[in-house]
């Protein structure tokens, strides 16, 4: 049994070793990030912290502002990245305003602005279109 433990343990690290070179660009830092924040924000409105949930949709505008943030300049990724940034200000507005029934809905905009942009950016990816100064995206 020990052997056998031993090796999953093995196989684990190596797996862990072989993570794509893409997971090691700034892109996937930031989304990492984006995670974490949004993360906290989810944990701010069950403890019902406006603080935390203040604190944490205001990096999630700051990281939308940053270079990487712009995996494509196309009007429908800039679209999704706006209503991102609305959602992320509505939610400061509804925190500042402890208004917890308006951060939820808020948060689930977030949200669904993350899932749409990131099944375009796998569209786009997966087709092979090549878009200026842009190469294949970390986005998962």
């Amino acid at each position: 049994m020990k052997k056998w433990l031993r090796r999953l343990s093995y196989l684990a690290i190596l797996a862990g070793m072989a993570t794509p070179v893409y997971a090691q660009t700034p892109l996937a830092q930031l989304m990492r990030n984006k995670l974490t924040y949004a993360q906290r924000l989810l944990e701010g409105m069950a403890l019902g912290d406006f603080r935390k949930i203040n604190q944490s949709a205001d990096e999630l505008i700051q990281l939308s502002k940053t270079a990487e943030w712009l995996v494509y300049r196309t009007p429908r990724y800039e679209m999704f990245s706006n209503d991102f940034r609305r959602a992320a200000e509505k939610i400061v507005q509804k925190a500042d305003a402890k208004n917890l029934d308006g951060v939820a809905l808020a948060y689930q905009e977030l949200t669904l602005s993350c899932v749409r942009c990131h099944e375009y950016v796998r569209e786009v990816r997966d087709a092979g279109l090549p878009l200026p100064g842009r190469h294949a995206v970390a986005i998962k």
